[in-house]
Formats: C-alpha cells, sequence, structure tokens
C-alpha cells in the first residue's frame, strides 16, 4: 500500500469537480485501500479521493469509535450520489483534513438516502443519519470542489481562512 499527501487549501486542486469512476477495477481497488491508510494515518474518519489529487468521484469513510453503529467500518463509495436528503437540520462541528487546525458548525440535513457502487463495484443504496450522514455530505463535496468553510457565512469563512493562512504560516490577502 501507499500513502499519499494530503492537499491542502488553498491548493487549487481542491476547487477541480470529479469526473465518475467507468468501473471499479484492481486499480480502483488499491486506490480505495490507499486512500484508507492515509486516512487513517492522518487520523481521519473521511477522505474524498480529490484530496490526494486524483480527481475520482472515490470516498473512504470509517468513523472508528466516533457513532457505536459503524465503530471501526471502513466503507467504500464509488460514483455516490445522494437519492434523499431530509429537509430538517443539524449542526455539526465539522473539520477537515484539508483545512487542518479550522473546526466550525455547518448546518447540513440530518438525514441522506445515497446510491453508490461498493469496494466490489456492486449498487447498493445507504440510508444515513447522524455522523455518518455528515461525513457524507462533507466528502461529498469534496467531489463537487467545495470545502466546508465554503458553507459558513462571510464573517466565519473570513475568520477561518485568516487562521488557516496563520498556521501555514502565509498572510490572508
Amino acid at each position: 500500500m501507499a500513502m499519499f499527501e494530503i492537499l491542502t487549501e488553498p491548493n487549487p486542486i481542491l476547487r477541480k469537480k470529479s469526473l465518475p469512476v467507468a468501473e471499479v477495477t484492481d486499480e480502483t481497488r488499491k486506490l480505495m485501500d490507499d486512500m484508507a491508510e492515509t486516512m487513517y494515518a492522518a487520523e481521519g474518519i473521511g477522505l474524498a479521493a480529490i484530496q490526494i489529487g486524483v480527481a475520482l468521484r472515490i470516498l473512504v469513510i470509517d468513523l472508528k469509535g466516533k457513532d457505536e453503529e459503524t465503530e471501526g467500518q471502513l466503507m467504500h463509495f464509488v460514483n455516490p450520489e445522494f437519492a434523499h436528503l431530509s429537509e430538517s437540520q443539524v449542526p455539526y462541528r465539522e473539520g477537515c483534513l484539508s483545512v487542518p487546525g479550522v473546526y466550525n458548525n455547518v448546518n447540513r440535513p440530518d438525514r441522506v438516502t445515497v446510491k453508490y457502487l461498493d469496494y466490489h463495484g456492486q449498487p447498493q443504496i445507504l440510508e444515513a443519519d447522524g455522523l455518518l450522514a455528515v461525513c457524507l455530505q462533507h466528502e461529498y463535496d469534496h467531489l463537487e470542489g467545495v470545502l466546508f468553510i465554503d458553507r459558513l457565512s462571510g464573517l466565519e469563512k473570513e475568520m477561518a481562512i485568516k487562521k488557516l493562512m496563520k498556521k501555514q504560516g502565509l498572510r490572508f490577502k
């Protein structure tokens, strides 16, 4: 397995929209294995392929102890798409491996239904709530070139960017 560098804001690759995967192959599975290893090493709970510079619609998620129902369960999502997003929303304090050290509340639908291909290329449908629903939406945003800080109000986003740039030793414009 290989570990990858996780791209961080303001890398322009993170703003690219990811492309669908034509077929789940051994190469696709190797990429998902490498993504999982990279995610675990960074102590994250989710990773989108674009975060390692691969513009394909692939996510890996493992809530490992953050949610009792999914503890230690690595999940693979290829070409995920939401079939349903609930109208009711909940705030959740989010962070991101591509925006290190920055955490903010983001309002998102509290229940989702997602259609996707699994690790073996088989079609699946999953209904999720709680942290898994939030994580799926957060990682899906990456596939669309969106970071969680883009969902903040103007002032909150400005403060988050200042904090990130200070952490990276850069100056805010």
